[in-house]
């Protein structure tokens, strides 16, 4: 049992970092932003701002996947699941969970082969910047690849327990409604 536990744990501390490097991601786009406006505001050019800016918003919203899933943030047909009985509702979550990761995990495969291929072929950003695409489709790569386990996850916890892990916070929720 201590095993799972500390497997619970590390893939707990995984969906927490990505949110955490997404959260870093957006905040690095402020940063290029008000960059960018003072560049201007003095009569400078700062190149590559506008291409660096779209890499970290690639990378905040693959890399905020996961964390988004586990606290329920991700649209999911609740209306559907709470009208049919509880065992209609396990086996429409299974269904779902299990197209989601296989879906997934064959956009992760792809992902890999287009890292590599942009490795393979030297492949450079047409911008200002220059920047190897490789390096930003990683980090799209790292948060399809934390998102494909995830779903993984969920599913298999809801073939052996009966339920998904995710939880639901209301008070976030009617923020955004």
């Amino acid at each position: 049992m201590g095993t799972l536990r500390k497997l619970r744990s590390g893939l707990d501390f995984l969906y927490l970092a990505a949110g955490v490097l997404a959260a870093i991601c957006l905040i690095a786009i402020l940063v290029l932003i008000v960059l960018q406006m003072l560049a201007r505001w003095i009569g400078e050019v700062a190149p590559g701002i506008p291409e660096y800016a779209g890499y970290f918003m690639a990378a905040a919203s693959f890399l905020a996947f996961a964390n988004a899933l586990n606290r329920g943030c991700h649209i999911r047909v609740s209306i559907l699941l709470h009208a049919v009985p509880a065992k209609v509702a396990r086996w429409i979550d299974v269904w779902c969970f299990g197209i989601s990761a296989v879906i997934m995990w064959y956009f992760v495969w792809f992902g890999w082969r287009f890292v590599n291929f942009s490795i393979l072929i030297n492949d450079i950003s047409q911008g200002q910047d220059r920047t190897p695409l490789w390096i930003p489709q990683s980090f799209m790569l790292a948060g399809a690849i934390i998102m494909a386990i995830a779903l993984t996850d969920h599913l298999v916890h809801l073939l052996f327990d009966g339920r998904h892990r995710i939880n639901r916070d209301l008070v976030d929720q009617s923020f955004g409604e």
